[in-house]
């Protein structure tokens, strides 16, 4: 239960005691509790319910924007008939942090993920809120995260993965913000669920180390 939770059910307690204290006891004109305390515990009780609920809305509800760049965009022509990354184009220099865009044919139906290789020839899954790329309508998009230096060559990889890998590739993730550290997947660890469909190569057009 979080503190901001504790500190609201604390208002109502307050809120509840001044109340409880207003009964008059059989035979008596007087509450429970006298009025100069009901009316203190009542105000103190309202003024922390408003301060729990304030910094709940602040904390729970309003994340922080991420701002992410689009590069450069590969004009394509329909039907599509393979997966592959419309941008950023091979070559590009991109940003610290950019929206990876692609297509996808008709019926469809794997997952697909992205994947950074840095210069450390080390694996890094990309995902958002769900995990896997976003798939609507024949496109699908991912938020991608650079942490290298300047001038720093990249590989966007694209696979398409089956349910295991899937899951396999979204658990890494969870794990890894747990410990707060990103080792990054070897070659050999990559499911064989998961088909690398794309690739293209990129480099960093500013620091990123240390950014996220």
């Amino acid at each position: 239960m979080s503190a901001e939770i504790v500190i609201i059910i604390t208002g109502g307690f307050l809120l509840l005691l001044a109340l409880i204290g207003s009964i008059k006891p059989s035979g008596s004109s007087q509450g429970l509790v006298s009025p100069m305390i009901r009316i203190l515990l009542g105000v103190i009780g309202v003024l922390v319910i408003i301060y729990g609920g304030y910094s709940y809305g602040n904390i729970n509800f309003q994340s922080p924007m991420e701002k992410v760049e689009v590069g450069n965009v590969l004009q394509v022509t329909s039907p599509v008939e393979e997966v592959q990354v419309i941008s950023p184009l091979d070559g590009d220099s991109v940003n610290c942090r950019i929206l990876t865009m692609g297509v996808y044919p008709e019926g469809h139906e794997s997952d697909i993920w992205v994947l950074l290789r840095p210069s450390n020839d080390r694996f890094y899954p990309q995902s958002d809120h769900t995990n896997t790329s976003y798939k609507r309508n024949g496109e699908w998009q991912v938020i991608t995260r650079f942490g290298g230096d300047q001038g720093e060559s990249y590989e966007i990889i694209v696979y398409e993965t089956d349910q295991a890998a899937s899951q396999f590739f979204s658990t890494t993730i969870e794990e890894w913000k747990q410990m707060e550290s990103y080792p990054g997947l070897e070659r050999e660890n990559i499911p064989a669920g998961a088909v690398e469909v794309d690739g293209i190569k990129v480099s960093l057009f500013e620091n990123c180390r240390g950014v996220f």
